[in-house]
């Protein structure tokens, strides 16, 4: 399938807004492989042997979008926002469930790209990385959007820039704002 536009993007997203019927399903084509994309690059950071693919993670995320009611979309970026939280949110519920089972696994390392960050335990790292990112967002909403755009949704500074209607600038120093503090406080 040819790349569509932005503009194509949001034009389905508006007519998702207007409530038309068919909007998600001609929206799934145009958006899978960027999900999938963004889903890789949550998996990469995973185990070899997560249970959960990115292939599932993308349909559990846009079945989960697809269910959304209220949400006034406003461009892709803002889709892809949103499908980033969503995928988060997904792997934390996982994790949650693993790490409930297990406890006191190896160390790993954990990348937030030049930082790495030593956990416990595979799967209570993911769980560590959110309460981290809620304790984050209740100083600084917006560099916990920075990072979760980031981080979980593979977005580039210039893509979230759009999204948060800020600078590339203020994006990077946001950024790099935010990892020092999550570098420290995970570990504390």
């Amino acid at each position: 399938m040819n790349t569509p536009s932005k503009n194509e993007i949001t034009k389905i997203l508006d007519d998702w807004n207007d409530g038309k019927d068919d909007a998600k399903d001609r929206l799934l084509p145009y958006v899978y492989d960027e999900l999938k994309r963004q889903a890789r690059i949550f998996m990469s950071r995973e185990r070899g042997n997560h249970t959960l693919q990115p292939t599932a993670l993308v349909h559990e995320a846009f079945l989960r979008l697809s269910k959304q009611s209220g949400v006034d979309w406003k461009n892709r970026q803002h889709f892809f926002g949103i499908a980033s939280r969503l995928m988060r949110q997904i792997l934390v519920d996982h994790a949650r469930a693993k790490s409930t089972a297990k406890r006191g696994n190896k160390p790993i390392l954990f990348s937030l790209d030049d930082i790495q960050v030593s956990i416990e335990q595979r799967a209570a790292s993911i769980v560590d990385l959110h309460e981290a990112l809620e304790n984050l967002e209740k100083m600084d909403e917006r560099q916990a959007k920075i990072v979760e755009m980031r981080f979980f949704g593979g977005l580039s500074n210039k893509d979230i820039a759009e999204a948060l209607d800020i600078s590339e600038r203020t994006v990077g120093r946001e950024w790099h704002s935010a990892k020092i503090w999550l570098y420290r406080e995970l570990h504390k």
